[in-house]
């Protein structure tokens, strides 16, 4: 089982204690929300794309959308999400479970800015219904191939002040 995997992982760091597991699903932004009693934008949802040929990993706050150019800029090529089927075969970890732990070493995995305003976050443990809350500085010390801080993602931003009254 995956969240089991996850908890040996997260006890090289003495992390493992932290992990959460629930009688309710906790696979969407909202439902991760509800279970660990948060607000969506502290979920940090990991999404699993294919990049030359291989999977990486970019986790990111409940509230940012990736940023099509931005992606492009950074991996060099049009953003494509891992299938159901690809995540598992690939990553190890079912859709809703995905996160940044306990990974096969070609999976490189990437912390995007739109975290680091946060004082914890919550990522998935392994499955659908689990969370661990960890600092930012917790999540890459403990992630798995950590590669590095991104920011390829979009609509967490508060808005300048000239935007937010419509004034462009």
């Amino acid at each position: 089982m995956a969240v089991d995997d996850v908890k040996r992982h997260l006890a090289e760091f003495g992390l493992d204690g932290r992990v959460r597991e629930f009688d309710t699903s906790s696979a969407t932004v909202e439902l991760a929300a509800q279970a660990v009693g948060t607000e969506p934008r502290r979920i940090a949802k990991t999404l699993s794309f294919l990049v030359d040929g291989r999977a990486i990993l970019i986790v990111a706050a409940g509230d940012a959308r990736i940023d099509n150019p931005k992606f492009k800029a950074v991996f060099h090529t049009k953003a494509k999400m891992l299938t159901p089927d690809q995540a598992i075969e690939m990553v190890g970890h079912a859709v809703g479970g995905v996160c940044p732990f306990a990974l096969p070493p070609d999976v490189s995995v990437y912390l995007d800015e739109s975290l680091r305003r946060f004082d914890t976050v919550f990522p998935a443990a392994g499955s659908a219904a689990s969370a661990v809350e960890l600092t930012c500085e917790e999540l890459e010390r403990c992630c798995s191939n950590f590669e590095e801080w991104i920011d390829v993602c979009k609509g967490w931003r508060e808005p300048a002040p000239d935007e937010a009254q419509g004034n462009d």
